[in-house]
């Protein structure tokens, strides 16, 4: 049999969490967008593998350490496990612009580790986002691509949806993705 993992990637700031202008530097600045929980429990349930890809430059600019990240993560851990659901992995980009590396969105360096670590084929796989550069990393890949209107989703819309990949779908947030996705999963195929 194939490998074939059903595999979701989720942009963390804007689309888990709520986001902040001024970055979410600590384990009580990050807060669930209503629903998110739910959203990656219905994922979870529906047999999806859930990773979580984030830039975070937070780091690089000395804004927050490794350690309040990794106290934000296992909140998150914490939150969706309550809610019945898994997050399979997170990786996270502490780099800055200048830095040039190949893991900050929307650059693919962390989307193609991600599919390597699972296994998983780019075709088959969704991102979701709420800004143009997570789009643009899946797209680099050749995945697909899902904008919330979470976030920065909406400015996102408004300001740049000439430059959305072809074929994005477009969500209120992360719990009408899940929602939308699953029963994707219960139609029958059409012959």
């Amino acid at each position: 049999m194939p490998t074939h993992n059903k595999l979701i990637i989720l942009d963390r700031d804007g689309v888990i969490n709520q986001d902040r202008d001024d970055f979410v530097k600590s384990v009580d600045e990050w807060i669930p967008i209503d629903g998110s929980m739910d959203a990656i429990a219905f994922l979870t349930e529906a047999g999806y593998t859930v990773a979580v890809a984030t830039n975070q430059s937070g780091i690089g600019r000395k804004y927050f350490t490794l350690q309040d990240l990794t106290e934000m993560h296992a909140k998150m851990h914490r939150l969706a496990l309550q809610a019945g659901g898994v997050i399979d992995g997170i990786w996270f980009c502490p780099h800055l612009a200048d830095d040039n590396c190949n893991c900050r969105k929307p650059k693919p360096g962390m989307i193609q580790d991600i599919l390597d670590r699972f296994q998983a084929q780019a075709a088959d796989t969704w991102l979701v986002g709420d800004s143009l550069r997570d789009l643009q990393a899946i797209d680099a890949v050749g995945g697909k691509s899902a904008l919330v209107l979470t976030g920065k989703g909406k400015k996102t819309l408004q300001e740049k949806e000439e430059e959305l990949p072809e074929n994005t779908q477009i969500f209120d947030n992360l719990l009408a993705f899940a929602q939308y996705i699953t029963q994707e999963e219960l139609k029958p195929d059409e012959a």
